[in-house]
């Protein structure tokens, strides 16, 4: 029968901007849909994709009230920004919706009557930390103090920042209120458990999650760790509420206490779909009743697994709905190999990457280039970004059409010659292949054999001439025939590059006067006398300079600013408040990050003279590693005889901008220590530990 598939992707906080790090999985989501929705209706019948904004719990209205709205009024400003951005970078959601829905309340009451019908819910008075002045509980991430393990000072309630131990508020050492600064109290609450280590729970849980399909393989493995061997019970219960204040749907027959927003966030995705399938006519029970051949995948980052892995398929299951067909599980992004950093520019907003100026198509390609099936990391490296869009998309991709399209206009009318030719047979092929990689979401292996396939039709280009027989009165068949059989042969590739360049796709199926390209289209050849239409340029080269303009664009000055006081200080704090304001009033300071800018060096001297003309100044040249040595003007001949300076060791700031003097260009600067008034004999060269070589890097 064909497929009839219901994806999705993690939620969005609608509490901050979407970043290329979000995009990664929204993309990843977006070509596999894509790719789904290009399948013939007798392989694929339908294929949905659905998401929504996130938009409960205590940061919302923390975030609402410091900004003077509603909490309403945030999500909606947030779901226009969120909404913006996804589109600016082609993710073709069928609905984008909100979990604070009446769909969604509507799912989320069903399942939670449901598992209370079962047994699965029950209620527990519990001690829980109480912030007098904001009168409210407070959740784990906005209880502060020292860590109970190392002692190092405001880290959050649940676990260590700097050691990475794992605890309960009630562990911390001096804890205060991130949302007031007070002294929290211990207070007792009722609050509303599901029975996650109920045999049931945990039976049905060791099972699906060693089930073929429904996990990669590392994530299967992680599953098993939480869950423990046979009979040994490591689940604790889920605590599924909280109280007033808080910004969520209210619990049926609990008057001041909600849902917490982990319970109705991944039951937005079905409300999101509910309100689709009101809007289109589709068949809901179809998609969730327990029996059902339809399929549905949730596309997640690593760190939600156990949510979705755990909770998520209990309450399905408990509740008498279908449960995932699979978790497509994804590692998380690195930029130029380290964490995303704001003071670096490398924590870079999906809005900032549009306004700068840069394709969305070249990130889609990049990230798709990089993906697998895996719960890997991937990397996006900046240099190596420029110069794969470079060379993959424009050199070989656009290559081909750019250099063969205008012969086509030019002496044959836009009419085509035949594109049936023996050598294009293992590029229609290759759809095989290529569809097996997307499936399988392996979409490096994917692009990969695209590439290929665009090398082959390159050579055959070059080997042709276009250019060469186009001057050639006798040899307008072969200049025909070549340009139309390169022009099939660029159809094929914008058909498997579809995925993942929709709108690049869109602007070929204009020029090429074709319908819309699907899978099967491999198959079929374009006719003889197939009449195209005249080429625009689709895709420019990337501009470096775009790139180091996007990173500045994001650098933001991590300069700390200090949480509100708590009310009653401990010694310590006193102590520490006092430590921090000495530090303050010291002077500026710079972050690591500002002193990694600085490149020193290693340097050798390899030559020194006097400068004629200069009272101060000694000429040097200096070995760093490099094809040849730099030359240093520096102010030290008070202290320093030239020639005793020859192949002594010194230290050397490389990447400084050269300075062109009247002597000539000063390409760095050597590294001496002074009096206050930089006088004899008072200036010494610093010099490092013997053994070191020259271009060694100081950090």
């Amino acid at each position: 029968m064909p497929r009839k598939i219901l994806v999705t992707s993690a939620l969005p906080y609608a509490n901050g901007a979407i970043h290329l790090g979000h995009l990664v999985e929204y993309i990843q989501t977006d070509i596999w849909v894509r790719f789904q929705k290009m399948q013939p209706k007798d392989k694929v019948a339908e294929c949905w994709y659905v998401c929504a904004d996130d938009t409960h719990g205590t940061p919302i209205m923390l975030r609402a009230e410091k900004d003077g709205i509603t909490p309403e009024a945030l999500i909606e400003r947030v779901h226009g920004e969120h909404s913006r951005d996804f589109a600016g970078f082609h993710v073709a959601f069928d609905n984008f919706y909100s979990t604070h829905s009446p769909e969604t309340q509507e799912c989320a009451n069903t399942i939670y009557g449901r598992l209370k019908d079962a047994g699965l819910i029950e209620k527990r008075t519990i001690e829980q930390y109480y912030d007098p002045v904001k009168q409210m509980f407070l959740p784990d991430r906005f209880i502060k103090g020292e860590c109970p393990k190392c002692g190092t000072k405001d880290q959050y309630g649940d676990n260590c920042e700097s050691c990475g131990a794992a605890y309960t508020p009630n562990e911390l050492k001096n804890p205060y209120s991130a949302v007031s600064g007070a002294t929290p109290e211990l207070r007792n609450s009722d609050h509303y458990f599901f029975k996650l280590s109920s045999e049931t729970c945990q039976s049905f849980l060791r099972h699906w999650t060693r089930e073929p399909g429904r996990l990669q393989s590392e994530a299967s493995n992680k599953m098993q760790e939480w869950l423990g061997a046979e009979g040994e019970n490591k689940l604790t219960d889920w605590d599924i509420s909280r109280d007033a204040p808080y910004f969520g749907f209210e619990i049926p027959d609990a008057p001041g206490k909600y849902f917490y927003v982990w319970l109705d966030a991944p039951i937005g995705y079905m409300g999101s779909f509910k309100n689709l399938c009101a809007r289109k006519g589709i068949d809901f029970d179809a998609y969730f009743k327990p029996d059902t051949e339809t399929e549905l995948y949730h596309f997640i980052g690593k760190d939600i697994l156990y949510f979705h892995a755990l909770f998520w398929p209990a309450e399905l299951q408990h509740a008498g709905y279908r449960t995932p067909s699979g978790l497509c599980v994804h590692g998380f992004l690195t930029v130029d190999g380290a964490k995303m950093s704001k003071s670096r520019g490398t924590f870079i907003t999906a809005e900032s990457y549009l306004k700068t100026g840069l394709n969305p198509e070249w990130l889609r390609y990049y990230y798709a280039a990089k993906l697998n099936a895996t719960m890997e990391d991937i990397d996006l490296n900046l240099d190596d970004f420029v110069a794969r869009v470079n060379s993959d998309l424009v050199g070989k991709y656009v290559n081909i059409a750019s250099r063969c399209a205008g012969f086509i206009g030019k002496k044959f009318d836009g009419k085509l010659a035949a594109t049936d030719a023996e050598w294009l047979k293992p590029l229609r092929e290759a759809s095989v292949s290529i569809a097996q990689a997307y499936e399988e979401r392996e979409f490096g292996r994917a692009l990969r054999e695209i590439m290929t396939l665009a090398d082959t039709a390159n050579v055959f280009v070059n080997d042709k001439k276009p250019w060469e027989l186009a001057k050639q009165e006798d040899k307008e068949t072969e200049l025909h025939a070549a340009c139309s059989q390169a022009i099939e042969a660029f159809r094929l590739l914008t058909l498997y590059l579809k995925p993942v360049l929709p709108k690049v796709a869109e602007a070929v199926e204009s020029f090429l006067n074709v319908a819309p390209l699907n899978w099967g289209d491999a198959a079929t050849p374009l006719p003889v006398s197939h009449v195209i239409n005249a080429y625009s340029h689709l895709m420019t080269r990337v501009d470096p300079k775009l790139i180091t303009a996007l990173v500045e664009a994001n650098k933001i000055s991590l300069a700390p600013v200090p949480e509100a006081a708590p009310q009653k200080h401990t010694e310590k704090q006193e102590k520490a408040a006092e430590n921090a304001k000495a530090v303050a009033e010291a002077g500026p300071h710079i972050s690591i990050d500002d002193f990694m800018k600085v490149e020193l060096k290693v340097a050798k001297i390899v030559d020194a003279g006097h400068v004629e003309g200069a009272e101060k100044l000694i000429r040097l040249s200096l070995d760093i590693g490099e094809e040849k040595p730099r030359q240093v003007f520096a102010g030290i001949k008070s202290a320093y005889d030239p020639a005793q300076l020859i192949g002594r060791m010194t230290v050397m700031v490389a990447n400084l901008a050269p300075r062109k003097m009247k002597f000539g260009l000063s390409e760095g600067m050597i590294l001496a220590a002074s009096d206050p008034e930089g006088k004899a004999p008072g200036i010494f060269l610093l010099a490092p530990d013997a053994g070191a070589m020259p271009g060694m890097r100081v950090k």
